[in-house]
């Protein structure tokens, strides 16, 4: 059973949703020198701010995956330049106060058997503490276990600056 359906739950799922999970835009780029600078720059004179980056690459090709303040401003600014993307929804989860804050989120994940796919954390700080974004294997399974044991979910409307 998926999030909203027969669940009774509130959350919107079209352009400014509350829905309990982030975007990621992946974008393909060759790896060639200036190309992350190229796409950056996209966002240069719009009110869309990179709050996550994670860029992996092999000697040919690269894949930028970024979050961004306002993922719909920031959807269309990529398509209008002509890159290929790829969406997908993560979890942003704030890190609760502890030695090994990762180890909770990890420890809970496991034991609801929900696999960790990516990991990488956000360079703001929303609400003031820090986060991680994850990509899962079962969104839902994640977002209910984590919510269960009292972590905090970050959404899309906690990503937007202070306007």
């Amino acid at each position: 059973m998926s999030v909203g359906e027969g669940t009774g739950t509130d959350f919107a799922t079209m352009r400014g949703r509350d829905y309990p999970s982030i975007r990621q835009f992946t974008v393909f780029l060759e790896n060639r020198v200036g190309q992350l600078l190229e796409v950056v720059r996209r966002f240069e004179a719009s009110r869309v701010k990179i709050v996550a980056l994670s860029v992996t690459g092999s000697a040919e090709c690269a894949f930028a995956r970024f979050l961004l303040s306002h993922p719909e401003q920031g959807r269309e600014i990529l398509e209008r330049a002509g890159l290929a993307l790829i969406e997908s929804d993560l979890i942003g989860v704030e890190l609760p106060e502890s030695p090994q804050p990762l180890l909770k989120v990890c420890t809970a994940l496991l034991q609801a058997e929900v696999n960790i796919i990516q990991t990488y954390p956000l360079m703001v700080r929303p609400r003031g503490r820090p986060v991680v974004a994850l990509m899962v294997d079962n969104i839902e399974m994640a977002q209910e276990t984590l919510a269960a044991r009292g972590f905090t979910m970050i959404t899309e409307n906690d990503l937007h600056d202070e306007e």
